[in-house]
């Protein structure tokens, strides 16, 4: 078998909706498009947990995080652990990672799997940023997408040629706080980028969970945030949209440097003769609210959060200008990478490789549903509660247990577990919380069967409090 080189590139809090070839409303990505114009576009690929160090921790084991241990930021990864990289280095495979680890550092949960490592600190800093390579601390000046573009094109160019690569390049931005590179500084300035529909929404059908967010566009970002204080006497409704507009930029042009350098690494692969067989993805660790339901942030399972962009070229296997709509989740990508290697998955994945969908043969027991575990309960900064739940084509089941469950979060503002049913079809922006319909009774007798046989199938326990529901 002719090996492919895998190209895996991850941004951090980019949501769908802020790229193009997904139908942006407020920006364009003509480069991110590339990938989506010469190979697939996977309109339905889902986080299991929308927080950064998890969802990395996922994508890397090929397990959920009561698996791999890694449920909040709080986490640092197990290192001795298999994960995909260490099995691609079996295989043959040169194997380097660059840019955003966020999985701890010291002991046993520095990279492991990978020839090459050069990685930030914890979040990392965008401007003269300091990386931890192969154990040693270095300070490199610049921006730090442009460092990280720098070095991963670098490490292409210089790889050892004899053997197939993964190179996975983790980018910091356009993670919070959002400072854009100069270059990009002044894009959109002249004009208003559209609120979302969904900006005002009161949660008035919802659960307390989502009145108790501190993820307000209006209320909770900061002015380190937002670069300054809105003009004095605004009323509290211009205060809002002052905010997001400030927000909002600052995030579009720290996308604009991401999109700049999917183009350079892109032309990388041309310039070394390697484009038909290398294997280019370019995702996020999960989704983002974009002013969506009058947030920032992510944890929450609605579908702004949940939705991860996944784009995929692979020229001798992909055929272009695909749009799929099979449900993917973060779990998958360990499995499918190997397999599209030719290596052995191992039995304690609980990912299922999507070769076979991007090559246009979904199988008949593809899933129909996803399970869904966020664990940070009540965290200092923006207060989401614990939850889980189902996610089918139609429908979406929450489930806010409200306990940290000895996990980081508080344990002194305990709420009164809630539920929360959205029918997808009829209500695709989630406004309206239907559990409490009884022309749903049915509907939700089902899920929370099907719910009980996904926790039972990736084994994860229910919560098993005082509460009934």
């Amino acid at each position: 078998m002719n090996q492919p080189n895998i190209l895996f590139i991850m941004s951090d809090d980019h949501a769908s909706h802020a790229i193009g070839s997904y139908g942006s409303a407020i920006n364009r990505t003509p480069n991110i498009d590339r990938i989506a114009e010469n190979g697939i576009r996977f309109d339905n690929c889902f986080c299991t947990n929308s927080i950064c160090a998890p969802s990395r921790a996922t994508i890397l084991t090929g397990v959920y995080n009561h698996i791999n241990g890694v449920k909040t930021l709080d986490d640092d990864i197990d290192g001795t652990m298999m994960n995909f990289p260490k099995l691609l280095q079996q295989a043959g495979y040169a194997t380097a990672i660059i840019g955003k680890w966020h999985l701890g550092h010291g002991g046993n949960s520095d990279p492991t799997g990978f020839d090459y490592w050069n990685v930030l600190p914890d979040q990392g800093d965008y401007f003269d940023p300091e990386f931890i390579e192969m154990g040693e601390t270095k300070k490199i000046g610049g921006y730090v997408t442009d460092v990280i573009t720098d070095m991963s094109a670098n490490w292409i160019r210089r790889r050892d040629k004899t053997k197939p690569f993964l190179l996975m390049c983790h980018h910091k931005a356009p993670h919070r706080p959002w400072l854009p590179s100069p270059k990009y500084a002044d894009l959109y300035e002249d004009v208003d980028i559209p609120e979302p529909v969904t900006f005002h929404d009161d949660y008035g059908t919802r659960a307390e969970a989502a009145r108790a967010a501190r993820m307000r566009i209006d209320r909770d970002l900061l002015p380190k945030d937002v670069k300054g204080e809105p003009p004095a006497g605004s009323a509290p409704e211009q205060i809002k949209s002052w905010n997001y507009q400030r927000y909002i930029k600052d995030y579009l042009r720290c996308v604009a440097s991401i999109d700049e350098s999917v183009g350079v690494l892109l032309d990388t692969l041309e310039a070394e003769g390697i484009w038909d067989n290398t294997i280019v993805v370019y995702t996020s660790d999960q989704g983002f609210f974009l002013g969506d339901h009058g947030w920032f942030d992510k944890r929450f399972m609605y579908e702004e959060s949940l939705r991860m962009p996944l784009l995929i070229q692979y020229p001798k296997e992909i055929r272009a200008g695909i749009v799929n709509k099979d449900m993917v989740l973060n779990v998958d990508f360990a499995a499918t990478f190997l397999d599209a290697a030719g290596a052995t998955i191992p039995a304690g994945m609980q990912g299922r490789s999507f070769r076979p969908i991007w090559k246009g043969e979904t199988p008949d027991d593809w899933r129909k549903s996803m399970y869904y575990r966020y664990w940070m309960h009540l965290d200092k900064e923006h207060s989401v509660y614990s939850h889980y739940g189902i996610r089918t084509h139609e429908y979406k089941l929450i489930y806010y247990y409200a306990d940290a469950l000895g996990t980081t979060g508080s344990l002194d503002e305990r709420r009164q577990p809630e539920w929360e049913l959205f029918d997808l079809k009829n209500d695709p922006y989630e406004m309206n919380n239907v559990y409490h319909d009884t022309a749903y009774a049915g509907v939700i007798d089902s899920l929370k069967r099907e719910l009980a046989a996904l926790q039972l199938a990736v084994e994860d326990e229910p919560y098993e409090g005082e509460y009934e529901g």
